[in-house]
């Protein structure tokens, strides 16, 4: 079946989900994918997706879009080559927020939701995403369970006594959605503390497109995934869109999947810790990566 046929009768479900969906006690949204609203005149890479994905730390009830961003991930996708990034991006940085002065880079997710934290991340690294998904960490549980797990290769043994009493050990270890979040949100035990986070959110990533890339072959993976996704997400976005970024993801080459973290020297600002990141260390990871989703080092 071509491309086009594929997502007219992809368009057909969705239609009939759509009526279905809203109405549901069942499909809560968990998640938000928006399309960023470049200024005119930026020029886009053509083979580049860039996608800002942010872990929001909404309590039930509490609007996840309008809260402070927990994990912060600018991830770069090379269609055409199949190479991918990540730049990883402490929540405590200090950075302008554009209209709101200088404050911690996730509280521009609190001031003026996806939009601006696109923005202030933009500024920082150099590169604008083009999306932005924002979801709550039982997503990542639930979506982590859906696929079967994911492998991650722990550099360092570490446990949190609420978190993850018995600990993980270092090496390859599977991980389950419970066990993935988790190993994404230890902080304090870590001796790099938001850095270490930051790049353990990195392998999590990694483990969650290796599995993806795992199943894509099999009929049917990549429409029902869409079609998941939707049932809990709110998205302005359409079919077709939704499979490009699918096909994306799926294609990467594990090979060709490069990750840095942007580290900075750590301030007190109003009695309050934050971090003062290498801006220079910043822009040259977008600037490695603009085009081909490559950085050279960190």
């Amino acid at each position: 079946m071509s491309r086009i046929k594929r997502w007219a009768a992809l368009a057909a479900v969705l239609v009939a989900v759509g009526v279905v969906v809203p109405d549901s006690q069942v499909a809560v949204a968990q998640a938000e994918l928006v399309k960023y609203q470049h200024a005119e005149g930026v020029a886009l890479e053509k083979d580049m997706i860039w996608i800002l994905a942010v872990g929001s730390d909404a309590r039930v009830g509490e609007d996840m879009t309008r809260v402070r961003g927990d994990a912060l991930q600018l991830v770069g996708m090379n269609t055409r080559t199949g190479a991918a990034t990540a730049i990883g991006i402490p929540r405590d940085s200090y950075v302008p927020i554009p209209g709101h002065g200088n404050d911690r880079i996730n509280a521009a997710l609190y001031y003026g939701g996806p939009q601006l934290l696109g923005e202030a991340v933009g500024d920082l690294v150099g590169v604008e995403p083009d999306y932005i998904f924002v979801t709550r960490f039982e997503f990542l549980h639930a979506m982590i369970n859906e696929i079967g797990g994911i492998t991650v290769n722990n550099p360092r043994s570490f446990s949190d006594p609420y978190l993850r009493p018995g600990g993980f050990e270092a090496g390859k270890i599977k991980l389950n959605g419970q066990g993935a979040t988790a190993f994404s949100r230890v902080r304090k035990s870590l001796p790099g503390g938001d850095f270490d986070r930051s790049a353990n959110q990195q392998l999590v990533l990694r483990g969650i497109q290796a599995k993806i890339a795992e199943r894509v072959d099999r009929p049917g993976f990549i429409d029902r995934g869409v079609l998941s996704v939707l049932k809990h997400t709110s998205t302005d976005l359409g079919p077709a869109e939704l499979f490009r970024i699918a096909h994306a993801i799926a294609q990467v080459d594990p090979r060709k999947i490069t990750t840095c973290v942007v580290h900075g020297g750590f301030a007190t600002v109003g009695g309050a810790s934050v971090v003062s990141p290498d801006i220079g260390a910043a822009r040259r990871y977008g600037d490695d990566a603009r085009k081909d989703a490559t950085i050279e080092r960190c």
